[in-house]
């Protein structure tokens, strides 16, 4: 996937998923723990995060079901591909997070993955989950402007 932007972001995966099943409140960037075989994996852009989230553990943040496939040049020391991955973010975050989690029912999910100044950073989002109905009004506007586009070039 490997897309460069314009503020100097190199952005490794995105979450498509995401925005179709929940609703964003917040989003802010933390930085995420990786070993020497997991970031060269990374770097080859081998990062599968669309059924992922975060959970408190030990008053830390730690990203669970995030799958980074196995370096073929590591030798024994290579990763386990879906472990759970420590994010690191101020002590102040977590507890706001950790808050969050537990009163009024929200999940972290992450929404993608990139390079910032050459450090591996993931963008997360403070969400609530969408109901079916949701879902299906998102998809109803989605293919009318999809069929809108199609007319007015017919017409023109």
């Amino acid at each position: 996937m490997n897309k460069k932007t314009n503020s100097g972001l190199k952005i490794i995966t995105l979450n498509r998923k995401a925005s179709f099943n929940y609703f964003f409140e917040d989003i802010l960037e933390a930085g995420i723990v990786l070993k020497g075989s997991e970031i060269k994996s990374v770097r080859e852009g081998k990062v599968n995060i669309a059924d992922s989230y975060a959970v408190e553990k030990n008053g830390e943040i730690v990203l669970i079901n995030s799958h980074i496939s196995s370096y073929k040049q590591a030798s024994y020391s290579n990763h386990n591909p879906t472990d759970v991955r420590k994010l690191l973010l101020n002590k102040r975050e977590i507890n706001k997070l950790i808050g969050k989690m537990q009163r009024e029912g929200f999940t972290i999910v992450p929404t993608k993955m990139y390079f910032k100044n050459g450090k591996a950073k993931i963008e997360l989002a403070v969400a609530k989950g969408k109901k079916k109905f949701d879902k299906r009004a998102v998809k109803k506007i989605r293919d009318w402007n999809r069929d809108k586009a199609r007319y007015i070039r017919k017409s023109s």
